[in-house]
């Protein structure tokens, strides 16, 4: 900005680019000049989103709609477009699973679109998703895919991606419509918009839907599998054991989860239950480490009377910890919940899969006592190691009046199933180290 008077107007212009469409940065550079200077207009800065300039056809709404009334084998597949869009466009998401009686699945920017606890709920898709999600990804005869991208963490080999199915895809952005995944019906706006015209339409026709009985025994026989089963340990606690923990913890309560990025995000991912949007904060697609603090601080801010969880590792946690200043001087009463296996365990995992076991600067050899430097800081800090103190410790962290960090020593050479190995189809999954699903039935 280089003249105060447009200091309101490129104030709005940047608030409703970064709101509008796609969500996206944008940035604002105030020089110290302008910053100084007094002006003597009111200041009325007006923060909106820019109405939609687009919206598919009625004839591409009709054809999405005869995909729904002609499937068999249907599953509606959501994403981070429609936590974007808002609260009404999760409903109507809603409306649309329990009018079809489909098999939902959200992918990882998208959980809590849909209650995580409902019966059609199959879980996360992708490389660490349930088996069923993936599974009926594969088999399906039409993807409703509502606000996401069809990223490769999800679709892994495009080529064999839902071989057998058309696809429907919604999604704010044209671009992203049929640039990865070939696609029957493209339905370019906003989600919220869009479901709003499919669904009372699907309502009057609803008596024509097909039966999809057999579908849901199919994938009923993929859940009885229970891919998300673990192991627990005697003298160690696994990390899994971790997250469930909490979520049993904070059952009835809906909290604010974030995580930043690794092994701990996909456990929590895989094993917390949301049922709602906006309270599942974590980076996606960038993947950026350190995230998780500082939006438990944003989180906390927002909803000083929500309980606010901080799931992090001990790589990802060095990379802002600078924060826990920040957390005491806004009195937030963040909590923190580190998963320390010592090591980057994604960047293990995947050393120890893909480049047999040649690890190279993923395990840390120098790692503070971070109970020290969390007291240092002014927060309430433990450590713990023994399963047999979980419960209560992870209890204790969540009923503290205050800013707590409890550091969890885990299993450190825990692996993160179950897996769909990069570039494979959705059938290969890997329930396990050595052991690769396989149907009997067939």
């Amino acid at each position: 900005i280089q003249d105060v008077r447009e200091v309101v107007q490129r104030t709005e212009e940047a608030y409703n680019r970064a709101v509008s469409g796609r969500p996206s940065p944008v940035l604002i550079d105030f020089p110290k000049d302008i910053q100084a200077q007094l002006i003597d207009s009111p200041i009325g800065v007006s923060l909106r989103k820019t109405p939609k300039d687009s919206a598919p056809s009625e004839y591409d709404i009709s054809q999405a709609i005869n995909l729904i009334l002609e499937a068999k084998k249907p599953i509606i597949y959501g994403g981070g477009g429609l936590i974007n869009s808002g609260n009404l466009a999760c409903d109507t998401f809603a409306k649309l699973v329990s009018m079809t009686k489909a098999p939902c699945t959200l992918t990882l920017m998208g959980l809590g679109a849909f209650p995580g606890s409902h019966p059609q709920f199959i879980g996360m898709p992708g490389m660490h998703g349930t088996l069923e999600a993936n599974l009926a990804l594969h088999d399906s005869d039409l993807i409703v895919c509502v606000g996401a991208r069809f990223d490769d963490r999800v679709t892994g080999d495009v080529e064999t991606f839902a071989p057998n199915s058309k696809k429907i895809h919604i999604d704010i952005d044209p671009n992203s419509i049929n640039r990865l995944v070939p696609v029957d019906v493209g339905l370019a706006g906003d989600c919220g918009d869009v479901l709003s015209k499919i669904v009372p339409i699907l309502r009057a026709k609803i008596n024509t839907l097909q039966d999809i009985q057999p579908w849901w025994a199919k994938i009923h026989r993929w859940q009885k599998v229970k891919s998300l089963n673990f192991e627990t340990k005697e003298n160690t606690i696994v990390p899994q054991a971790l997250i469930r923990s909490i979520q049993n913890a904070t059952a009835g309560e809906d909290p604010i989860i974030a995580t930043d990025v690794g092994q701990h995000q996909m456990w929590a991912a895989q094993h917390f239950v949301f049922n709602k949007p906006g309270h599942w904060l974590t980076s996606g697609g960038a993947g950026t480490m350190g995230y998780g603090l500082p939006a438990a601080i944003g989180a906390q801010l927002a909803h000083p009377d929500k309980t606010v969880i901080c799931v992090s590792g001990d790589a990802s946690i060095l990379m802002n910890i600078q924060e826990l200043s920040t957390a005491v001087q806004h009195k937030t009463p963040v909590k923190i919940i580190l998963s320390n296996n010592e090591c980057m365990g994604m960047v293990r995992q995947w050393q120890e899969f893909n480049h047999g076991g040649r690890y190279s600067h993923s395990y840390t050899e120098a790692l503070p006592d971070f109970v020290s430097v969390a007291k240092g800081f002014g927060w309430a800090a433990e450590r713990i190691s023994n399963p047999d103190e979980l419960d209560t410790a992870v209890m204790r962290c969540l009923r503290h009046d205050g800013p707590y960090f409890l550091e969890v020593a885990v299993e450190k050479q825990e692996n993160c199933f179950p897996m769909m190995p990069a570039g494979v189809p959705h059938n290969q999954i890997l329930l396990r180290e050595g052991e690769f699903y396989k149907d009997d039935s067939t």
